[in-house]
């Protein structure tokens, strides 16, 4: 059995990392916070853009676009979103582990014709460790979104994409829903396929920090009523008039919405870290609890052996006497 110096030694060592856990959790809560309100504040321009190009594409005008064109797949870029540093359970190890599959499905490629952007320290490590070079360094973009980076990046696939340098571009990243829910996701970026994009996951629940299971029901619940609250709503006015002409609008409207898809995806690594260290620091904090309880309880039970064994030796030496 430790003694009792031990056991105080190792209270005041789970004291000190609890602490610490704690407040990598409240720092963790307040930047989900400002990453959520960045979420928010792009969500009704994403909307009403993609609706409006769906809009277009749907329509019974000629709109062939080279960025919607399906071809064989010869050369293939990854877009990995990472994080800078870890202590946020298996977020980075789940992106990773979903890069290694996409690899394994293009490996027939060769090593030449799969370019990997990888965003973020951890996943760019991981990279050069499976002997790819990283197409670019975007580690200061997982720590500080920028739209501007985020349309360069877009821009340089684009016409990688248009010129045939490329035939396929896919994104890896995780998908934030809630603050206890972030779907790993893997969808193809160019070419713009417009009915999948049709079905995608749009709910988000961005008030609340809390991670319980009540949460989640409410975001299902949520979720339900908006599917029921979309069938009774009038649709918006697609009557566009449209100048000088549809292509030209839309070789306008595309690349706009590839900056976007791009920056959106970035928004949803970026809460979903935060979300994710959030829980990670949560459980390390009541795990923490959790072994104080106990350290407490073996310290009290060692400490009252000792007075027992104390009050034993003093009965014994007056009984001798």
């Amino acid at each position: 059995m430790p003694s009792l110096k031990e056991i105080k030694g190792r209270i005041a060592s789970v004291n000190s990392t609890r602490k610490i856990t704690s407040a990598m959790k409240m720092v963790a809560s307040s930047k989900l916070h400002h990453a959520q309100v960045m979420i928010e504040n792009m969500l009704p321009y994403e909307a009403m853009l993609e609706h409006i190009l769906k809009t277009f594409l749907a329509s019974e005008v000629d709109a062939h676009n080279v960025f919607t064109e399906e071809r064989p797949v010869k050369r293939v870029a990854l877009v990995v979103f990472a994080s800078n540093s870890s202590l946020c359970g298996g977020f980075n190890g789940n992106i990773i582990k979903m890069m290694q599959q996409a690899i394994g499905e293009y490996e027939h490629l060769g090593k030449d014709n799969i370019i990997i952007y990888p965003v973020g320290r951890k996943v760019a490590e991981k990279v050069v460790k499976f002997g790819y070079k990283p197409a670019g360094d975007f580690e200061e973009l997982a720590d500080k979104p920028n739209a501007a980076q985020c349309i360069e990046i877009a821009r340089e696939l684009g016409t990688k994409f248009a010129q045939g340098e490329i035939d396929r571009v896919e994104l890896i990243y995780h998908h934030f829903k809630s603050a206890g829910s972030q779907i790993l996701t893997r969808k193809t970026f160019l070419p713009i396929d417009i009915t999948s994009e049709l079905k995608r996951d749009h709910e988000r629940d961005l008030k609340t920090n809390i991670i319980t299971k009540q949460a989640v029901d409410y975001l299902q619940q949520k979720g339900q009523q908006t599917k029921e609250a979309d069938i009774s709503a009038k649709p918006l006015n697609d009557n566009f008039i449209v100048e000088p002409d549809m292509r030209t609008v839309l070789s306008t409207l595309i690349p706009k919405y590839a900056h976007l898809i791009i920056y959106t995806a970035l928004l949803d690594s970026n809460a979903s870290e935060h979300a994710a260290r959030m829980i990670a620091m949560q459980t390390a904090t009541d795990n923490a609890d959790e072994l104080l309880r106990e350290l407490n309880l073996q310290y009290n039970k060692s400490r009252q052996q000792a007075i027992t064994n104390e009050l034993l030796d003093i009965v014994g030496g007056s009984v001798e006497r």
